[in-house]
Protein backbone atom coordinates (compact mmCIF):
# COMPACT_ATOMS: atom_id res chain seq x y z
CA UNK A 1 0.00 0.00 0.00
CA UNK A 2 1.76 3.23 -1.27
CA UNK A 3 1.04 6.60 1.32
CA UNK A 4 -1.18 8.54 -0.34
CA UNK A 5 -3.80 5.35 -0.19
CA UNK A 6 -2.85 4.54 3.41
CA UNK A 7 -3.62 8.03 4.33
CA UNK A 8 -7.09 8.20 2.31
CA UNK A 9 -7.59 5.33 4.44
CA UNK A 10 -7.11 6.91 7.56
CA UNK A 11 -10.15 8.27 9.78
CA UNK A 12 -10.51 11.99 9.78
CA UNK A 13 -9.05 12.58 13.51
CA UNK A 14 -6.02 10.94 12.27
CA UNK A 15 -5.13 12.59 9.02
CA UNK A 16 -2.87 15.13 8.38
CA UNK A 17 -4.58 18.49 8.21
CA UNK A 18 -2.75 20.82 5.34
CA UNK A 19 -3.81 24.09 6.71
CA UNK A 20 -1.40 23.72 9.59
CA UNK A 21 1.44 22.08 8.12
CA UNK A 22 4.06 24.68 9.03
CA UNK A 23 2.68 25.42 12.21
CA UNK A 24 6.04 25.16 13.83
CA UNK A 25 7.23 27.64 11.58
CA UNK A 26 5.74 30.35 12.85
CA UNK A 27 5.09 32.62 15.41
CA UNK A 28 3.57 32.08 18.77
CA UNK A 29 0.45 34.49 17.81
CA UNK A 30 0.33 33.05 14.45
CA UNK A 31 0.09 29.92 15.31
CA UNK A 32 -2.54 31.00 18.24
CA UNK A 33 -4.38 32.44 15.25
CA UNK A 34 -4.47 29.02 13.12
CA UNK A 35 -5.37 27.09 16.06
CA UNK A 36 -8.26 29.35 16.41
CA UNK A 37 -9.30 29.13 13.34
CA UNK A 38 -9.79 25.49 13.80
CA UNK A 39 -11.44 25.73 16.89
CA UNK A 40 -13.84 27.98 15.35
CA UNK A 41 -15.34 24.96 13.05
CA UNK A 42 -16.38 23.05 16.36
CA UNK A 43 -19.59 24.73 16.91
CA UNK A 44 -20.91 24.36 13.48
CA UNK A 45 -19.77 20.39 13.53
CA UNK A 46 -22.51 20.29 16.55
CA UNK A 47 -24.90 22.54 15.31
CA UNK A 48 -25.47 19.91 12.73
CA UNK A 49 -26.24 17.13 14.88
CA UNK A 50 -28.34 18.74 18.04
CA UNK A 51 -31.77 16.92 16.17
CA UNK A 52 -29.83 14.17 17.12
CA UNK A 53 -28.50 15.13 20.50
CA UNK A 54 -32.13 16.48 21.02
CA UNK A 55 -33.84 12.44 20.85
CA UNK A 56 -30.67 10.97 22.62
CA UNK A 57 -31.92 13.17 25.75
CA UNK A 58 -35.59 12.58 25.47
CA UNK A 59 -34.43 8.92 25.19
CA UNK A 60 -32.36 9.39 28.69
CA UNK A 61 -34.89 11.22 30.38
CA UNK A 62 -37.39 8.70 30.07
CA UNK A 63 -35.06 6.12 31.43
CA UNK A 64 -34.28 8.26 34.38
CA UNK A 65 -37.75 9.43 34.95
CA UNK A 66 -38.03 5.23 35.34
CA UNK A 67 -35.82 4.65 37.47
CA UNK A 68 -32.24 4.20 35.16
CA UNK A 69 -29.28 5.77 35.52
CA UNK A 70 -26.79 7.61 32.41
CA UNK A 71 -23.28 6.11 31.79
CA UNK A 72 -20.61 7.81 30.08
CA UNK A 73 -17.78 5.71 28.69
CA UNK A 74 -14.45 6.37 27.23
CA UNK A 75 -11.01 6.04 27.55
CA UNK A 76 -8.28 8.80 27.36
CA UNK A 77 -9.45 12.47 26.86
CA UNK A 78 -13.27 10.67 25.83
CA UNK A 79 -12.94 8.64 29.04
CA UNK A 80 -11.84 11.91 31.19
CA UNK A 81 -14.28 14.19 29.71
CA UNK A 82 -16.96 12.01 30.63
CA UNK A 83 -16.02 11.72 33.95
CA UNK A 84 -15.69 15.52 34.25
CA UNK A 85 -18.94 15.94 33.28
CA UNK A 86 -20.50 13.35 35.68
CA UNK A 87 -18.82 14.91 38.40
CA UNK A 88 -20.70 18.06 37.86
CA UNK A 89 -24.30 16.98 37.58
CA UNK A 90 -24.79 16.49 41.31
CA UNK A 91 -23.83 19.44 42.70
CA UNK A 92 -25.29 21.83 39.90
CA UNK A 93 -28.58 20.20 39.54
CA UNK A 94 -29.11 18.27 43.26
CA UNK A 95 -29.44 14.70 41.83
CA UNK A 96 -27.75 11.58 43.78
CA UNK A 97 -24.17 10.90 42.35
CA UNK A 98 -25.62 7.65 40.99
CA UNK A 99 -27.93 9.10 38.56
CA UNK A 100 -25.01 9.99 36.16
CA UNK A 101 -21.66 8.06 36.14
CA UNK A 102 -18.46 8.11 34.22
CA UNK A 103 -16.69 5.08 33.36
CA UNK A 104 -13.52 5.06 32.23
CA UNK A 105 -10.89 2.62 31.20
CA UNK A 106 -8.03 2.09 33.91
CA UNK A 107 -10.32 3.11 36.70
CA UNK A 108 -10.04 7.10 38.13
CA UNK A 109 -6.22 6.76 38.08
CA UNK A 110 -6.06 7.38 34.67
CA UNK A 111 -7.74 10.88 34.84
CA UNK A 112 -4.69 11.91 36.01
CA UNK A 113 -1.64 9.98 34.38
CA UNK A 114 -2.27 7.86 30.67
CA UNK A 115 -2.90 4.39 30.83
CA UNK A 116 -4.04 4.36 27.25
CA UNK A 117 -3.06 1.04 26.55
CA UNK A 118 -5.93 -0.19 28.86
CA UNK A 119 -8.11 1.08 25.69
CA UNK A 120 -7.68 -1.74 23.59
CA UNK A 121 -8.90 -4.25 26.11
CA UNK A 122 -12.60 -5.29 24.45
CA UNK A 123 -14.14 -7.39 27.46
CA UNK A 124 -12.83 -5.08 30.73
CA UNK A 125 -15.81 -2.61 29.16
CA UNK A 126 -18.19 -5.07 29.25
CA UNK A 127 -17.10 -5.87 33.06
CA UNK A 128 -16.69 -2.54 34.14
CA UNK A 129 -20.53 -1.83 33.53
CA UNK A 130 -21.52 -5.55 34.79
CA UNK A 131 -19.77 -4.24 38.15
CA UNK A 132 -21.83 -1.28 38.44
CA UNK A 133 -24.92 -3.60 37.91
CA UNK A 134 -26.05 -2.04 34.68
CA UNK A 135 -29.97 -3.28 33.86
CA UNK A 136 -32.09 -2.19 30.88
CA UNK A 137 -33.63 1.04 32.48
CA UNK A 138 -29.93 2.50 31.91
CA UNK A 139 -28.31 4.68 29.04
CA UNK A 140 -24.71 4.30 28.04
CA UNK A 141 -23.02 6.59 26.03
CA UNK A 142 -19.66 5.32 24.41
CA UNK A 143 -17.45 8.22 23.67
CA UNK A 144 -14.74 7.83 21.18
CA UNK A 145 -13.17 10.74 18.98
CA UNK A 146 -12.13 7.70 16.50
CA UNK A 147 -15.15 5.85 16.96
CA UNK A 148 -12.85 2.59 16.46
CA UNK A 149 -11.58 2.58 20.88
CA UNK A 150 -12.17 -1.03 21.60
CA UNK A 151 -12.77 -0.75 25.61
CA UNK A 152 -15.46 1.42 24.38
CA UNK A 153 -17.15 -0.30 21.45
CA UNK A 154 -17.62 -3.44 23.97
CA UNK A 155 -19.00 -1.82 26.80
CA UNK A 156 -22.09 -0.51 24.23
CA UNK A 157 -21.97 -3.71 22.55
CA UNK A 158 -22.43 -5.25 25.93
CA UNK A 159 -25.00 -2.66 27.46
CA UNK A 160 -26.95 -2.74 24.00
CA UNK A 161 -27.11 -6.75 24.19
CA UNK A 162 -28.84 -6.37 27.57
CA UNK A 163 -31.60 -4.00 26.51
CA UNK A 164 -30.18 -0.70 27.52
CA UNK A 165 -30.40 2.32 25.34
CA UNK A 166 -26.91 3.14 23.66
CA UNK A 167 -25.62 6.16 21.91
CA UNK A 168 -21.60 7.18 21.11
CA UNK A 169 -20.16 10.64 20.20
CA UNK A 170 -17.65 10.35 17.92
CA UNK A 171 -16.03 12.80 15.22
CA UNK A 172 -15.70 9.74 12.41
CA UNK A 173 -18.71 9.30 10.29
CA UNK A 174 -19.41 5.35 10.03
CA UNK A 175 -16.91 4.00 11.97
CA UNK A 176 -17.14 1.17 14.03
CA UNK A 177 -18.70 1.75 16.90
CA UNK A 178 -22.01 3.91 15.38
CA UNK A 179 -22.88 0.45 13.91
CA UNK A 180 -23.18 -0.68 17.42
CA UNK A 181 -25.62 2.00 19.15
CA UNK A 182 -29.00 3.08 18.86
CA UNK A 183 -28.40 6.38 18.32
CA UNK A 184 -25.03 7.83 17.15
CA UNK A 185 -24.00 11.89 17.28
CA UNK A 186 -21.20 12.39 15.12
CA UNK A 187 -20.18 16.41 14.96
CA UNK A 188 -17.36 15.62 11.88
CA UNK A 189 -14.91 18.82 12.70
CA UNK A 190 -12.06 17.81 10.43
CA UNK A 191 -8.46 16.61 11.00
CA UNK A 192 -6.73 17.81 13.70
CA UNK A 193 -4.51 21.15 13.72
CA UNK A 194 -1.65 18.49 15.31
CA UNK A 195 -2.17 15.05 13.53
CA UNK A 196 -4.26 13.01 15.71
CA UNK A 197 -3.99 14.77 18.76
CA UNK A 198 -8.06 14.68 19.60
CA UNK A 199 -7.40 16.32 22.59
CA UNK A 200 -8.02 19.42 20.75
CA UNK A 201 -11.12 20.01 18.40
CA UNK A 202 -12.31 16.84 18.43
CA UNK A 203 -12.48 16.92 22.64
CA UNK A 204 -13.91 20.43 22.36
CA UNK A 205 -16.68 18.79 19.98
CA UNK A 206 -17.17 16.20 22.85
CA UNK A 207 -17.44 18.61 25.32
CA UNK A 208 -19.84 20.74 24.20
CA UNK A 209 -22.29 17.40 23.11
CA UNK A 210 -21.57 16.32 26.82
CA UNK A 211 -22.67 19.52 28.46
CA UNK A 212 -25.84 19.54 25.97
CA UNK A 213 -27.12 16.19 26.85
CA UNK A 214 -26.46 16.77 30.52
CA UNK A 215 -27.82 20.06 31.03
CA UNK A 216 -30.91 19.54 28.58
CA UNK A 217 -31.73 15.94 30.20
CA UNK A 218 -31.71 18.15 34.12
CA UNK A 219 -34.21 20.70 31.99
CA UNK A 220 -36.84 18.76 31.00
CA UNK A 221 -36.03 16.36 34.46
CA UNK A 222 -37.43 19.84 36.05
CA UNK A 223 -33.94 20.69 37.89
CA UNK A 224 -34.14 24.37 36.39
CA UNK A 225 -36.70 26.87 36.68
CA UNK A 226 -36.33 29.51 34.22
CA UNK A 227 -32.88 29.42 33.65
CA UNK A 228 -31.56 28.94 37.00
CA UNK A 229 -30.63 26.39 38.77
CA UNK A 230 -33.20 25.89 41.41
CA UNK A 231 -31.76 22.21 42.51
CA UNK A 232 -28.23 24.02 43.37
CA UNK A 233 -26.23 22.35 46.55
CA UNK A 234 -24.79 25.17 48.69
CA UNK A 235 -21.19 23.23 49.63
CA UNK A 236 -19.27 26.28 49.46
CA UNK A 237 -19.51 30.31 50.09
CA UNK A 238 -19.97 30.74 46.07
CA UNK A 239 -22.90 28.59 46.02
CA UNK A 240 -24.36 30.13 48.84
CA UNK A 241 -24.41 33.14 47.47
CA UNK A 242 -25.76 32.02 44.44
CA UNK A 243 -28.34 29.93 46.31
CA UNK A 244 -29.74 33.40 48.02
CA UNK A 245 -30.05 35.08 44.86
CA UNK A 246 -31.78 32.63 43.21
CA UNK A 247 -34.30 32.38 46.25
CA UNK A 248 -34.74 36.37 45.82
CA UNK A 249 -35.20 36.44 42.71
CA UNK A 250 -37.84 33.53 42.97
CA UNK A 251 -39.51 34.32 45.87
CA UNK A 252 -39.23 38.52 45.09
CA UNK A 253 -37.96 38.65 49.14
CA UNK A 254 -35.55 41.28 50.24
CA UNK A 255 -32.16 39.64 51.29
CA UNK A 256 -32.71 39.98 55.13
CA UNK A 257 -35.99 37.30 54.49
CA UNK A 258 -34.30 35.20 51.99
CA UNK A 259 -31.05 34.94 54.01
CA UNK A 260 -33.63 33.65 57.25
CA UNK A 261 -36.01 31.58 54.70
CA UNK A 262 -32.68 29.31 53.67
CA UNK A 263 -31.40 29.31 57.32
CA UNK A 264 -34.88 27.58 58.82
CA UNK A 265 -33.90 24.97 55.45
CA UNK A 266 -31.20 23.75 56.94
CA UNK A 267 -29.38 26.20 53.44
CA UNK A 268 -31.23 23.56 51.32
CA UNK A 269 -32.51 26.20 48.74
CA UNK A 270 -34.88 23.26 47.15
CA UNK A 271 -36.81 23.03 50.95
CA UNK A 272 -36.43 26.53 51.37
CA UNK A 273 -38.58 27.39 47.65
CA UNK A 274 -41.22 24.32 48.40
CA UNK A 275 -41.89 25.97 51.78
CA UNK A 276 -42.49 29.79 50.45
CA UNK A 277 -44.55 28.41 47.68
CA UNK A 278 -46.97 25.65 49.88
CA UNK A 279 -46.40 27.75 53.44
CA UNK A 280 -45.46 24.07 55.01
CA UNK A 281 -42.48 23.43 57.80
CA UNK A 282 -39.42 22.01 56.69
CA UNK A 283 -40.18 18.50 57.41
CA UNK A 284 -43.16 18.66 55.16
CA UNK A 285 -41.36 20.16 52.27
CA UNK A 286 -37.89 17.75 52.86
CA UNK A 287 -40.46 14.66 52.58
CA UNK A 288 -42.05 16.03 49.96
CA UNK A 289 -38.95 16.47 47.96
CA UNK A 290 -37.94 13.14 48.49
CA UNK A 291 -40.64 11.90 47.10
CA UNK A 292 -40.45 13.33 44.51
CA UNK A 293 -37.03 12.83 43.46
CA UNK A 294 -36.78 16.53 44.08
CA UNK A 295 -38.43 18.40 41.33
CA UNK A 296 -39.69 21.57 43.27
CA UNK A 297 -42.45 21.97 41.02
CA UNK A 298 -43.53 18.46 41.83
CA UNK A 299 -43.21 18.65 45.23
CA UNK A 300 -45.68 21.90 45.61
CA UNK A 301 -48.16 19.83 43.90
CA UNK A 302 -47.79 16.79 46.59
CA UNK A 303 -48.07 19.54 49.39
CA UNK A 304 -51.32 20.67 47.55
CA UNK A 305 -53.26 17.90 47.15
Amino acid sequence: MDLESKTISLPVTEQENTKTAAIDQLSTLDAARLINDEDKLVAGAVESVLPVIASVVDQIVERIRNGGRLFYVGTGTSGRLGVLDASEIPPTFGVPYEMVQGVIAGGYDALYKATESSEDDLDQGAEDLKQRALNPNDTVIGIAASGRTPYTIGAVRYARSIGCFTACITCVLDSAITAEVDSAIVPVVGPEAITGSTRMKAGTAQKMVLNLISTLSMIRLGYVKGNRMTNVRSSNIKLKERSLRILMAETGLDERSAIALLEKGSGDLRIALVMFLTGKDPSAAADALERSNYVVADAVVLLEK
